[in-house]
């Protein structure tokens, strides 16, 4: 077997010489933060695992920090994907200097399907290894939660991405909100995210890298995750019925769960129903939210979705809205 032919870059001025050189300059709106050391950048990358001969696309590059590292381990093909034109001038330059291994998406990645990004020769089934592609960032704050709720949901579907196998992703969150994707049954952290994460991954926070590593200094520290997409979700409802079933019950984080499911149902059925919920589901009401294990909350869709089948109005049901007038629109129709 012939070993792969390395691509190097040729020497190129250093990054932060390029943001004074373009006059580039983090902007708060966007939650920007550059990550210049490439000490940092380099274990944030090895934290992907093995990228070499590999499709990767990286979300948030900015001027190229993390851009240069993914390329120097010889991988077959990078897209960035940017919305800040300001970063024009770093990344061509980085792109010329790839030997065609690198090519740029300007726009908004919250918006942008990632399917045609990776070459269907690339792909693996959904039950095979995971394929060489990867999708590493040093995410924006302002975009991380929603951007994996996002990726979460297509992870499920398996689409965007996730059309191509099992396509792992290494990105940033801030360190509290890294805490809790993996946060286990009973802790503090445990929340609504934990359990979207871990029904659908093995999630692991990789280390941590300090807020004085960033240019501008966060008020933060910043955790690295590594999620592998699981073969099989630990739960087994759609996406969309797990979100509400997780959120409704994270609604009254302290209380007994049976406060935050009984928000599932109008006033006038609410007793009733969430006393069936909890008897189908086989769990203790007397229990907080951060104290089910990931099988209640299965037990909890499968049974929620047994409620549906008999009430099909409810699943429409949102107890945020003016309960006042829900109540009565349901009333109508139960």
């Amino acid at each position: 077997m012939s070993t792969p032919l390395i691509s190097r870059l040729p020497p190129l001025p250093a990054v932060r010489d390029l943001l004074n050189l373009y006059r580039l300059q983090a902007v708060k709106q966007l939650s920007q933060n550059f990550l210049l050391d490439p000490k940092l950048t380099s274990k944030l990358v090895s934290a992907a695992g093995n990228i070499s001969e590999g499709y990767v696309c990286e979300v948030g590059p900015g001027a190229g920090s993390l851009t240069r590292t993914i390329l120097s381990r010889n991988v077959k093909k990078l897209v960035v994907v940017e919305k800040d034109t300001r970063f024009h001038p770093p990344l061509e330059m980085l792109a010329e200097a790839s030997d065609n291994r690198m090519s740029i998406i300007w726009g908004d990645v919250l918006s942008h399907n990632l399917r045609n990004t990776f070459p269907q020769e690339s792909s693996r089934d959904w039950k095979d290894v995971t394929p060489n592609i990867h999708i590493i960032g040093n995410l924006p704050f302002n975009i991380a939660t929603p951007l994996i709720i996002k990726w979460l949901c297509a992870i499920s579907e398996r689409s965007d991405a996730w059309a191509h196998g099992r396509v792992p992703l290494t990105l940033t969150f801030q360190k509290e909100v890294a805490e809790r994707m993996v946060a286990p049954i009973g802790t503090p952290e445990r929340c609504r995210l934990s359990v979207m994460v871990q029904h659908l991954c093995h999630v692991q926070h990789k280390f941590t890298i300090p807020g004085r590593a960033f240019v501008p200094k966060p008020n933060v520290d910043v955790g690295v995750v590594h999620f592998t997409p699981l073969i099989v979700p630990k739960i087994k409802a759609p996406f969309s019925l797990v979100e509400k079933v997780a959120r409704t019950t994270f609604s009254f984080r302290q209380k007994y769960c049976r406060r935050g499911l009984e928000m599932l149902f109008p006033t006038s059925m609410r007793a009733e129903q969430v006393q069936t919920l909890l008897r189908l589901a086989d769990v203790d009401g007397t229990l907080r939210p951060f104290e089910l294990s990931i099988e209640e909350f299965d037990r909890l869709c499968q049974s929620y979705s047994v409620i549906l089948e008999k009430f099909p109005s409810l699943a429409r049901y949102n107890s945020r809205s003016t309960e006042g007038i829900e109540d009565i629109l349901f009333a109508d129709q139960l």
